[in-house]
């Protein structure tokens, strides 16, 4: 990272920079080209201090055609951002908090993991964790989960 003072690796202030995030950049390969899709996330780090992101989709489409040929991906999510205003237009900037990252991609099949995947993205939007799900929505959502080899953040206040 070119500035090393706005670097941050503190996996609590990364945690904190995703539960304050709206979307998760899941970035994969096209045949040489980048894909990149923004998606609704959940997370948890567990107690080896290994982080997870899940996601949740329907059981077929490009991603998952592009997972199953590479489930090597990148990710970035972002929140806090504020406009700075200055006399010239080199003045002019913006704060913000960002997490990006590598890691594995893969489709959850054990039922009991995709519901904890699901509860996690149910939370992280609500704050709650108590859903049901209809058994036939259930069988029809894939849920995968990418385990995070290397992140970092970075922050401009």
């Amino acid at each position: 990272m070119r500035r090393k003072d706005r670097e941050r690796s503190d996996p609590v202030w990364i945690d904190e920079t995703l539960r304050r995030s709206d979307a998760c950049h899941l970035a994969l390969l096209d045949g040489g080209k980048p894909y990149v899709i923004p998606l609704n996330f959940g997370f948890e780090r567990t107690g080896d201090g290994t982080l997870h992101l899940y996601f949740h989709c329907a059981k077929e489409g490009k991603k998952l055609e592009l997972i199953r040929q590479n489930p090597l991906a990148a990710f970035s999510a972002d929140t806090d951002h504020e406009l700075v205003t200055g006399e010239s237009g080199c003045d002019w900037g913006m704060n913000y908090r960002s997490v990006a990252g590598e890691g594995t991609v893969i489709f959850v099949t054990d039922p009991a993991e995709k519901k904890h995947g699901l509860d996690l993205l149910m939370e992280h939007y609500s704050g709650r964790r108590d859903f049901n799900y209809n058994d036939h929505v259930f069988a029809v959502t894939e849920v995968l989960r990418l385990t995070v080899a290397a992140c970092t953040g970075k922050e401009r206040k």
